[in-house]
């Protein structure tokens, strides 16, 4: 399935973001706890029963939020889970992906560049720069630069997780 990239405000994404973080962990110390109790109250105190409630409170926060990724409130959110795990399918083919580019592979270029831009809205997305890298802003420049010889746009729609399967995993 085809993921494109799509515009999304920094602010409201991180506003958001806090927020779910907040009710998750909130969730899971309720659940948790809840749990623990009910099980100590029906089989006695034990380190083993607490640890098995903060586990069933853990799964419950998960199945909870598994239901409400979909909702529209959720939608930045589930955005940027679904732009990391692209991400980082893609940075495991990284090694080859170069590789590829370097003997003129079009292909790979246009996962190099996904790549590129994807972890530049995700720093933008969490309200960081990626200034400090000196070699991936290298790279980010030379990406552009073959783009530009081969009469390529700067920039990609998104990534088809197929493409990767022409590469081996590095």
């Amino acid at each position: 399935m085809m993921f494109r990239f799509e515009t999304h405000d920094p602010e409201t994404y991180r506003r958001k973001a806090r927020l779910i973080s907040l009710a998750m962990a909130g969730q899971l110390l309720v659940f948790g706890l809840l749990f623990s109790q009910l099980l100590v109250h029906a089989f006695g105190s034990s380190l083993w029963l607490n640890a098995l409630g903060v586990l069933l409170g853990l799964i419950a926060t998960s199945l909870v939020f598994a239901a409400l990724k979909e909702r529209p409130w959720m939608t930045e959110v589930r955005y940027v889970w679904q732009l990391k795990g692209h991400l980082s399918k893609v940075s495991g083919y990284l090694r080859t992906l170069r590789e590829a580019v370097e003997e003129g592979n079009n292909s790979a270029l246009h996962l190099l560049t996904f790549y590129h831009q994807g972890m530049a809205q995700l720093a933008e997305l969490n309200g960081r720069t990626l200034d400090d890298d000196g070699e991936l802003l290298a790279e980010r420049l030379k990406v552009r630069q073959w783009r530009a010889e081969r009469g390529l746009s700067e920039a990609v729609e998104g990534f088809d997780p197929q493409d990767l399967q022409a590469f081996k995993k590095s």
